[in-house]
C-alpha cells in the first residue's frame, strides 16, 4: 500500500477539547498558593492569560491522543518536565542556589497535574524567581567592570569550572558571587588573549552585560510561556515543539534561514548560537566559511556597528540575521575548529538571498583513477537535497525539476561516456521531499517497498517503487556523512537493505521520525506522531545508517546528530517488508576494509581529520580553565601548536610548503575559480577505489567459480 500522507493530517480541535476540559477552562482561576513569590514585584506583571491556558489544555490533550509514542502524563513525566525546565532556565547552574532548588522541588512530581488542570502558575513562578537571580548577577558582572579590567589579577592560581552540567548548585549569594568573579574574569582573560585592548574589553562587555539587563526588562508572559510549555512539549522528543504566535511563521523553532537569509539551521547553544548545518547551495555554504558547530557571538547589518548576542535568545538572534534580499549581513563566528577555550574569531560577509532549486539540483562529474595498474572512469553524481518543483509540476509543466527526473538524466549521460561505476554523494545531504526519497530509489531496484512509516495507532504505511525493472543496474556506491539526515538516510537505508550499493563514509544524523504542525488557538504545535522504518524493518531513528566500511567523521557525532538530542527517540525495529536476496558484498567486506585501512592507513587527509578529531575530544574533557594569565597563555600555545604540527604533517605529506602559523579559516579556503576536481576529495577518491576493489574480487570469484 502507499503511503498518502495521512500521518499528516491535521486534527480537529474541537474534538480535541472533551466536555470535562471546557468545563475546567470555564472555571479556571489562577491558584496563588502554590506562585513561589519573588523578592520584591517587579516581574508581577508576568502572569498567564486565558489565551495561554486554554492552549495549554490543548496540547495536553492533543499529545495524549496523538504523539507517537503515547506515553502518560504521570509522576516520572512530571519529574522530566521539572528537570528540563531547570535546565532550560539555568544550564550552567550559575543563577539558582542549593536553596531556590530545594524549594522548587516541592513541585517535582506535581507538573502532570498542574498541566492537567490548566495551571501555569508554578511554571512563571520558577521563571520570575529565574529573572530576579539573572539580574542580580548581571548586576553583580557590571560592579566588578565599574572597578576596571586592570582591577583583576591574573597572576593568582586560580581555575573555573566550565563544563557545570553536574556541578553543585551554589549553596548561597556568597558562591554565586565568587563563581560570577571567575565567570568575568575568564570572559577578560579570553578577550585579552585574543587581542583586545583593556579599555576596549571593558566596553565590550559592559555594552553586553547592560544589553542582557535591558532585554530581561522587555521579558513578556508569552517567552515565560513558551519556555514552559516546551519544557513539557521537548520531555515527548526533541521534535514536539510549541511555537509562540510570533514564532508560528518559522516551521521549525530551529529556523532554517533559507529563505532571505544565510542558508543556516541554528540551535540554542546555552548562551550561544550555533550552526547545526548549512542549507546545500544557501548563502552560507557558498561562502566557505561558516561551518557547523561554529558559534555565532556578534552580528552586524552591512556596514553597521556590530550587535553582540551572546545570552540571546535563538529567535532574536534569527530576526538579526534575516532580511531583504540582496542585502548584506555580517557575521562574528567562533569556529569549531578552534580549540575549546580559544575565542578568537572571524567576521564573515554574507549576501542574504533565497536559495534557488536550480543550485540544489544533483549534478554529475567523472571521477578518474588509476587502479592496480588500470585506468577506470567513475560517475558521481552529487545530491544536495531531496527536491520537487511542485509549482511546476501542479501548473502542468512537462519539464519540472526533481531530483529522480534530474539523476535519471545524469545517469544516461554517465552511461554515455561509460563510466565503469557510480557513486552517489550524499553528504551534507539533509533531507527534503519523501516522495523523491522513493522514486530515487526506484531507479535502482526492481521493485517493491522502499520505506515504512509506522503511526502512532500502530498502523504501518508502505511506500513502493511500483515500477518493474531497474533504470541503473550498473556498480553503484553511496557516500555519506553524519549531515546526511532524513530522506538521505532513507534512500542510503534501501540501498544497503536491497544490497544494491556499498553505503560509505560516517554514522549518518537519525532523523527518523516524523512531525505535522497543528494550530492552536495561540500559536501552533508541532508533534512527532509517526517514525520511519527501512524494508529490513530496522529504524533510520537515533543509530541513523551504519556504513558497510566507515571514514573518520570530521565533526564530534556526540555533538552533532539525533542522538546528541536530549531525550531523542529511541532505536527500534519492526517486522521486515522484504526477504532481501544473499548479500553479494558480505563475503568481500573483511578483504574492502583491509585495502582501505591499509590505503588510507597513511592517506594525509584521512590521518589529518583522525587526529584533528581525536585532538579535538581530548580537549573537550578538559572541564576546568585557568585563570592565570601565563598558563592559559601557555596552554592555549601548547593547543596551536599541536593543530600546526597536525596541519604542516599534512601539508608535508602531500608535498606542499608547511605554516609558519595557522591560517585563518578563509584564507585557506579556495576561491570559486579554483574549485577542486573530483579527484582532490580524498574520500570521494578512496569511495572510487572501493568500489573498484570490490568489483575485482568479484570478477576474480566468478572467474574461479568458472575454472571449477
Amino acid at each position: 500500500m502507499r503511503y498518502n500522507q495521512a500521518t499528516r493530517r491535521p486534527f480537529d480541535l474541537k474534538r480535541s477539547l472533551t466536555a470535562g476540559v471546557v468545563a475546567l477552562l470555564l472555571g479556571f482561576q489562577a491558584s496563588s498558593a502554590l506562585a513561589k513569590p519573588t523578592e520584591g514585584h517587579d516581574w508581577d506583571y508576568l502572569q498567564p492569560d486565558r489565551d495561554q491556558v486554554i492552549a495549554s489544555l490543548n496540547i495536553v490533550e492533543l499529545l495524549k491522543r496523538h504523539h507517537y509514542n503515547k506515553p502518560p502524563l504521570n509522576d516520572a513525566r512530571s519529574a522530566k518536565i521539572f528537570d528540563s525546565y531547570i535546565e532550560m532556565l539555568d544550564p550552567s547552574r550559575s543563577y539558582f542556589t542549593a536553596g531556590d532548588i530545594d524549594e522548587f522541588k516541592a513541585w517535582r512530581n506535581q507538573f502532570d497535574d498542574f498541566l492537567r488542570n490548566g495551571n501555569l502558575e508554578p511554571g512563571f513562578a520558577i521563571y520570575k524567581v529565574q529573572l530576579e537571580r539573572l539580574r542580580s548577577r548581571l548586576q553583580y558582572a557590571l560592579s566588578l567592570l565599574e572597578k576596571g579590567v586592570d582591577s583583576f589579577d591574573f597572576t593568582v592560581d586560580e581555575e573555573l569550572l566550565v563544563d557545570r552540567e553536574n556541578a553543585a548548585w551554589p549553596k548561597d549569594e556568597a558562591e554565586l558571587d565568587d563563581l560570577w568573579r571567575k565567570r568575568v574574569k575568564d570572559e577578560i582573560l579570553r578577550l585579552k588573549l585574543a587581542g583586545k585592548e583593556p579599555k576596549a574589553i571593558e566596553e565590550l562587555l559592559t555594552k553586553r552585560y547592560r544589553n542582557q539587563l535591558s532585554r530581561l526588562e522587555q521579558t513578556r508572559g508569552e517567552d515565560v510561556f513558551q519556555a514552559y510549555i516546551n519544557a513539557f512539549a521537548q520531555s515527548y522528543d526533541p521534535h514536539t515543539q510549541y511555537l509562540s504566535p510570533d514564532n508560528a511563521e518559522n516551521f521549525d523553532i530551529n529556523m532554517s534561514l533559507s529563505l532571505e537569509g544565510i542558508g543556516a539551521v541554528l540551535q540554542s547553544d546555552n548562551e550561544h548560537v550555533k550552526v547545526v548545518r548549512l542549507v546545500p547551495a544557501g548563502p552560507a555554504e557558498k561562502s566557505k566559511q561558516i561551518a557547523p558547530a561554529d558559534k555565532i557571538i556578534a552580528v552586524g547589518q552591512s556596514d553597521d556597528e556590530m550587535v553582540d548576542v551572546i545570552g540571546w535568545r535563538l529567535d532574536e538572534v534569527v530576526k538579526l540575521i534575516r532580511g531583504p534580499k540582496g542585502s548584506v549581513v555580517r557575521l562574528e563566528i567562533i569556529p569549531a575548529s578552534n580549540a575549546p577555550n580559544d575565542q578568537t574569531s572571524k567576521v564573515v560577509a554574507i549576501t542574504r538571498e533565497a536559495v534557488k532549486l536550480e543550485e540544489q539540483a544533483a549534478k554529475k562529474s567523472v571521477l578518474n583513477l588509476s587502479h592496480e595498474g588500470r585506468d577506470f572512469k567513475l560517475g558521481v553524481i552529487e545530491i544536495p537535497a531531496f527536491y520537487l518543483d511542485f509549482k511546476a509540476l501542479r501548473a502542468g509543466d512537462k519539464d519540472y525539476k526533481s531530483t529522480t527526473r534530474d539523476v535519471k538524466k545524469l545517469l544516461t549521460e554517465l552511461e554515455e561516456e561509460q563510466v565503469d561505476g557510480v557513486v552517489i554523494d550524499l553528504r551534507n545531504n539533509g533531507g527534503g521531499s519523501l516522495q523523491e526519497a522513493t522514486e530515487l530509489t526506484g531507479l535502482f531496484i526492481d521493485q517493491g517497498p522502499t520505506v515504512l512509516v509506522r503511526n502512532s495507532d500502530g498502523r504501518v504505511d508502505v511506500l513502493a517503487d511500483e515500477q518493474k525493472g531497474a533504470f541503473y543496474k550498473g556498480p553503484l556506491a553511496v557516500l555519506v556523512n553524519r549531515l546526511s539526515a532524513s530522506a538521505s538516510e532513507i534512500f542510503a537505508g534501501a540501498m544497503q537493505d536491497y544490497h544494491r550499493a556499498l553505503i560509505l563514509g560516517g554514522q549518518t544524523f537519525g532523523k527518523g521520525t516524523v512531525q505535522t504542525v497543528q494550530p492552536l488557538n495561540h500559536g501552533e504545535l508541532k508533534l512527532t506522531l509517526a517514525k520511519f522504518y527501512r524494508v529490513s524493518g530496522q529504524s533510520t531513528q537515533h543509530q541513523g545508517v551504519i556504513p558497510d566500511i566507515s571514514y573518520p567523521a570530521n565533526v564530534d557525532t556526540k555533538e552533532i546528530g539525533e542522538s546528541a538530542l536530549p531525550e531523542a527517540m529511541p532505536w527500534d525495529s519492526i517486522r521486515a517488508a522484504i526477504t532481501p536476496d544473499m548479500n553479494p558484498f558480505k563475503p568481500f567486506l573483511a578483504e574492502l576494509k583491509a585495502r582501505h585501512d591499509k590505503r588510507t592507513g597513511d592517506n594525509a587527509d584521512f590521518v589529518f581529520t583522525r587526529d584533528r578529531l581525536a585532538l579535538a575530544q581530548e580537549l573537550a574533557h578538559e572541564t576546568s580553565v585557568s585563570l592565570n594569565e601565563e598558563k592559559r597563555k601557555a596552554q592555549q600555545e601548547r593547543i596551536e601548536q599541536r593543530q600546526l604540527a597536525l596541519e604542516n604533517a599534512r601539508r608535508q605529506a602531500k608535498g606542499e610548503e608547511p605554516l609558519a602559523k595557522l591560517e585563518s579559516e578563509d584564507e585557506n579556503t579556495p576561491h570559486e575559480d579554483e574549485k577542486l576536481k573530483p579527484e582532490d576529495d580524498a574520500y570521494l577518491t578512496e569511495s572510487g577505489h572501493i568500489l573498484l576493489d570490490y568489483l575485482g574480487l568479484e570478477h576474480a570469484m566468478a572467474k574461479n567459480n568458472a575454472a571449477e
